[in-house]
């Protein structure tokens, strides 16, 4: 049987993994048409969590990030931030930037792989101008 230990530091490996890949499918799914769908649901599940239990929990609210920062704090990790990408930065890289920069770059980029998802999956199918098939 596994210690408490061990599955807390697989928790957080799998939490490491998952909200990662995630992260990078929000960024990145609407350029494969076979994900274009997926990707629209996942990146408007993103945003609604964001905004809509952020009214409880506060803008920007990610069950995943309160989650892992759950199984962090039972591993006796210090310090967490606010933000899922500022600790990945810190614990990929050991960077640390300003908090403002990463928010505006974490809003930025997501409404624009929000806006290229409403793009690829509503626009004509006759349309001249063709996107990654």
């Amino acid at each position: 049987m596994l210690s408490t230990d061990t599955l807390l530091i697989i928790a957080d490996w799998f939490f490491v993994i998952f909200h990662s890949a995630l992260i990078l499918f929000n960024l990145l799914g609407w350029i494969w048409r076979k994900t274009r769908k997926a990707h629209l649901i996942t990146i408007s599940l993103t945003l609604l969590s964001w905004g809509f239990l952020g009214i409880w929990y506060g803008w920007g609210y990610c069950p995943l990030t309160d989650w892992h920062w759950q199984v962090l704090e039972k591993l006796g990790t210090p310090n967490l931030p606010n933000s899922y990408i500022s600790y990945l930065l810190d614990r990929i890289f050991g960077w640390r930037p300003d908090q403002k920069w990463v928010d505006a770059g974490t809003l930025g980029f997501t409404l624009l792989a929000f806006g290229m998802s409403i793009w690829v999956n509503f626009r004509k199918k006759g349309s001249k101008a063709k996107v990654s098939e």
